[in-house]
């Protein structure tokens, strides 16, 4: 399965699409101020203690304030506190814990307004993005991950990922790691460390204590709601937790996100240094990988399927409902229940798709086409758990029920991804009623005239529906020709199928827009 990540930047963010075998996996956005990701320790100020929901709100810096529950305060976290003041007073310098000793763990089934109290500083790792109303969401169990290794302070455990089966294999990760650790510094080994060697399993470990070091070194200047360590960009962290050597291309159209996605992937593989690339095509980066055809194609209620049928997909306050119909497919099957059957395993990695590619939490309840026979949906629920396998997040299957549902629970730590792909008529605001459509190519050559002319614009682009683009380029002697004998000017037409298709945009050669100045009567 080839994999390949491509970065669309702007000047409000940038947007991550992943593809596995060409097709979109997951899509995620990153605004330039995009704070409080999950990996971020803050600096916190307790507001408030709530103790009907054993939790506390926390002033991290949010407009709202952040949710701490005392299951999320971890076993170790007195020694936290107490490392957190003897650096804040000055009173502790070796940030690397050697010689620290750790206070007894905290009660399991305490009260968290016997540990915390009002305006007390705390600090905190957001495990949950701000989601709709509610604020980050915060533990006080912080860690840090690397590539192989998930590094977690005031800890002396050594734990290896489930995935990893070799018996042999966990136990030399186990004596490896006891064996380079430093004391009061517990590690998670992640599966990507199966079959490492000691030398990059040291590195890594290496890299995560540097981190660890430079964050405390602000805790001790920090102020109250000050970020003391950030997790890496959207970008650089899947780089992180996906590489591997399925990984064929990181496209990126931003040179200096180049430059940072080519530097930390030479620091972690040197070797797949070469799979960066800097695009530098005249269309858009995802406009010329089919990638915003497919965002209008799968992020709509009604998904068609590849062999016929579809799903619907239905968002409520409590659960997400998905629905699988066959459509025309029953003609093609020799009875119901092989068409049940065949469309069910279409539409079971469909969904699977979906469910990573709109990050869709919650439970998640899935309406089959109804199978009779008892091993056709063992069949679908082996087939759903297969297709989930390459989902990161927490998720859990249960088997079809007696009447063909399937219920789904799964982890999710950002907004879901929420795309409205029916598009709002830019001439009548979705009133109903717009100005005839065939005369936009008309509106279109007056604005151009008006900009060539008397605006006197030199180099002109427009970006345009593809229905526009062919409308002007079709033909030996087409339009845009004309224009050229016109205004002495080649005019250069750029497809945007993320525009409507009777909207279009005029840009200069660096891409900035260009306004219609058009002087008023009064003038």
């Amino acid at each position: 399965m080839s994999t390949e990540l491509l970065i669309d930047s702007a000047q409000s963010g940038s947007r991550i699409a992943l593809l596995q075998d060409k097709s979109l996996v997951e899509l995620h956005s990153e605004g330039m101020d995009n704070q409080f990701k999950v990996g971020d320790i803050y600096l916190g100020t307790v507001r408030k203690i709530v103790n009907g929901l054993n939790a506390a709100f926390i002033d991290v810096g949010y407009e709202k304030d952040a949710f701490l529950h005392y299951q999320d305060l971890g076993p170790n976290f007195n020694s936290l506190m107490k490392f957190t003041k003897l650096v804040r007073n000055n009173n502790y310098s070796n940030y690397m814990l050697k010689g620290f000793e750790n206070d007894p763990e905290i009660d399991k089934i305490g009260k968290i307004s016997n540990i915390l109290s009002k305006n007390n500083q705390v600090l905190v790792q957001v495990v949950k993005e701000p989601i709709s109303t509610k604020g980050p969401r915060l533990s006080c169990e912080l860690s840090l991950p690397g590539r192989y290794l998930v590094l977690v302070p005031f800890s002396d455990s050594v734990n290896v990922s489930k995935k990893i089966r070799s018996n042999d294999e966990r136990k030399r990760l186990l004596r490896l790691i006891n064996s380079i650790k430093p004391a009061n510094f517990g590690v998670i080994i992640r599966t990507v460390a199966e079959g490492q060697s000691v030398t990059e399993l040291d590195k890594d470990l290496r890299n995560l204590l540097t981190n660890w070091e430079e964050g405390m070194r602000k805790l001790l200047k920090a102020k109250s709601r000050d970020k003391v360590i950030g997790e890496m960009s959207m970008a650089s962290s899947l780089v992180r937790d996906l590489l591997n050597e399925s990984f064929d291309a990181i496209t990126v159209e931003e040179e200096s996100t180049y430059d940072q996605i080519r530097s930390y992937i030479r620091s972690i593989a040197p070797e797949k240094e070469k799979i960066v690339k800097l695009y530098n095509g005249k269309a858009k980066l995802f406009e010329n990988f089919g990638i915003e055809k497919q965002i209008k194609s799968l992020f709509g209620q009604t998904v068609s399927l590849p062999q016929g049928g579809y799903v619907i997909i239905e968002h409520t306050e409590a659960l997400h409902v998905i629905d699988v119909n066959s459509g025309n497919k029953s003609n093609q099957e020799s009875d119901q229940e092989s068409t049940a059957l065949k469309t069910n395993l279409v539409a079971a990695k469909e969904i699977a798709r979906q469910l990573r590619l709109r990050d869709m939490g919650g439970i998640i309840v899935v309406d089959f086409i109804d199978m009779r026979k008892a091993e056709n949906k063992k069949v679908i629920y082996e087939a759903m758990k297969d297709e989930l396998k390459l989902d990161r997040s927490k998720h859990t299957v249960l088997p079809l029920s007696k009447f063909g549902l399937m219920q789904i629970t799964r982890q999710r730590v950002r907004p879901e991804v929420n795309i409205v792909t029916k598009e709002t008529c830019p001439a009548c605001n979705g009133t109903g009623k717009i100005q005839a459509s065939i005369l936009v190519a008309d509106k279109l050559e007056k604005d151009l005239e008006h900009i060539a002319t008397i605006q006197n614009v030199a180099n002109i682009h427009i970006g345009l529906h593809p229905y526009l683009h062919a409308y002007f380029t079709t033909g030996i002697i087409s339009r845009r020709v004309k224009w050229f004998f016109k205004y002495y000017k080649w005019i250069k037409l750029i497809k945007d199928s993320s525009l409507p298709v009777t909207e279009y945009r005029f840009q200069d050669e660096s891409g900035e827009e260009i306004e219609l100045q058009v002087k008023s009567e009064t003038e």
